[in-house]
């Protein structure tokens, strides 16, 4: 099992990022705070990641996360009927693991069910499968909060990231379109949504 992978970051798309290890390329699908962190590090740097290698019938895939707080949620979403590893990554892409946490916690199937691809009835099965399953430590945010801090963006950025997210983009997207358009010579929140939204 592979449970973890620090390498040099050789490319980020929306979709993975490629980590190079000992020579060998690895595609992980990541968390949108997994994503953020390794989209700071610059290309041909040492990123890191915690993972879940995924083995099925129809191929191989392997998940990460900023941390083993968030990789413990993701193995908790996926446990319930219904709930795969793609919809789990969203949910974590989407929402921070400790807001996951509290919407299960407090029974707040709305805020479940506003992640794309995630129907009240899946809402409620998660809700109804977790709760009780929920530790103090990840309704606080565990090691997530300081370690997406750590990694975080100045007060703009997030704002802007934040904002994106609203307009229905993913994490993913919205941390790549950010750094596009920081890369264009957008600075205030203003300047990064419109050449976010000029494309």
């Amino acid at each position: 099992m592979i449970g973890y992978l620090k390498g040099k970051v050789k490319y980020l798309a929306p979709e993975y990022v490629l980590l190079e290890v000992g020579g060998v390329g690895y595609e992980v699908v990541c968390s949108g705070a997994a994503f953020s962190r390794l989209s700071g590090v610059k290309t041909g740097e040492d990123g890191e990641v915690y993972t879940y290698l995924q083995v099925k019938e129809d191929g191989i895939a392997l998940f990460g996360f900023a941390d083993v707080q968030e990789k413990s949620l993701f193995l908790k979403l996926t446990s319930v009927q219904g709930v795969g590893a793609k919809m789990a990554i969203a949910i974590l892409s989407s929402m921070r693991p400790s807001d996951v946490s509290e919407a299960i916690a407090t029974a707040d199937a709305k805020r479940l069910s506003g992640v794309k691809g995630v129907g009240k009835k899946t809402a409620e099965r998660i809700i109804l499968e977790l709760h009780g399953k929920i530790s103090a430590d990840e309704l606080l945010g565990g090691e997530t909060a300081p370690a997406v801090r750590a990694a975080a963006l100045p007060a703009e950025d997030d704002d802007a990231l934040e904002a994106l997210i609203g307009l229905g983009f993913t994490r993913q997207e919205s941390a790549r379109a950010v750094e596009r358009a920081k890369a264009k010579g957008a600075r205030t929140v203003e300047e990064i949504l419109t050449a976010v939204l000029k494309g």
